[in-house]
C-alpha cells in the first residue's frame, strides 16, 4: 500500500478503487467507455488518438475498479503562481454509476491535487443538466460556483450551459 492516493487501493462497497497512470492496454476499454450513448452524451465523441495524443496537456489516470478498467479522471494544471490551480474531468462505466466510485476517485484525485501538487483550488465543469454527475461532485466536496451560460459547443448552432463547481482547500481561506 501507498501513502500516495495514485495507485492506492481504496475499498468501496463491495468493490475495491484504484487510480492509476494510463497504460497502452487501457485504450480498448476506454474507448469502449467513452463510446457509450450515456458517455457520449456528455463527452462527445473521443477524437482522433484517444487517449493518449488528444489532450497531451491533459494529465490522465486509468479509474481501475475490482481490476479492470471502469473509467478516466484527468486534469490539467494553471501553473501561473497568481492563477495556480487545477482542473478535472471524470468518466466513468454507466453500469456502475450510483455506487459512490465517481464520488470515490473524484476524491482521490483532489487528494492527489491538494496534498500532493500543492493546489489549493480545483474545478470542475459538468454540464447544466447533468444532475448526477453534479450530485456525485457536491459529495466530494465541491461547491457551487456558478452557471456558465452557452459554455460547450455541441455541433451547429448548439451551445450548452455548464456549471462551474469548485473545491478550496480550507487553509486557503
Amino acid at each position: 500500500m501507498t501513502d500516495s492516493p495514485i495507485g492506492r487501493v481504496t475499498p468501496i462497497g463491495e468493490h475495491e478503487l484504484v487510480l492509476r497512470p494510463l497504460q497502452p492496454e487501457d485504450a480498448p476499454d476506454l474507448l469502449r467507455i467513452h463510446a457509450m450513448p450515456d458517455v457520449a452524451r456528455w463527452w462527445g465523441e473521443p477524437e482522433p488518438g484517444f487517449p493518449f495524443s488528444d489532450e497531451p496537456e491533459q494529465a490522465r489516470l486509468s479509474v481501475v475498479v475490482d481490476g479492470a478498467v471502469a473509467g478516466m479522471v484527468q486534469y490539467w494544471e494553471e501553473n501561473t503562481p497568481r492563477y495556480r490551480h487545477a482542473t478535472i474531468d471524470l468518466f466513468l462505466d454507466p453500469a456502475l454509476h450510483g455506487q459512490g466510485i465517481g464520488t470515490q476517485a473524484l476524491g482521490l484525485l483532489s487528494e492527489y491535487l491538494l496534498d500532493e501538487r500543492g493546489h489549493h483550488r480545483l474545478t470542475i465543469d459538468p454540464a447544466g443538466e447533468n444532475a448526477a454527475a453534479i450530485r456525485s461532485y457536491e459529495k466530494a466536496g465541491f461547491r457551487r460556483v456558478g452557471l456558465m451560460r452557452a459554455y460547450e459547443h455541441r455541433g451547429g448552432g448548439d451551445y450548452r450551459d455548464a456549471l462551474l463547481m469548485e473545491k478550496v482547500k480550507e487553509s486557503a481561506n
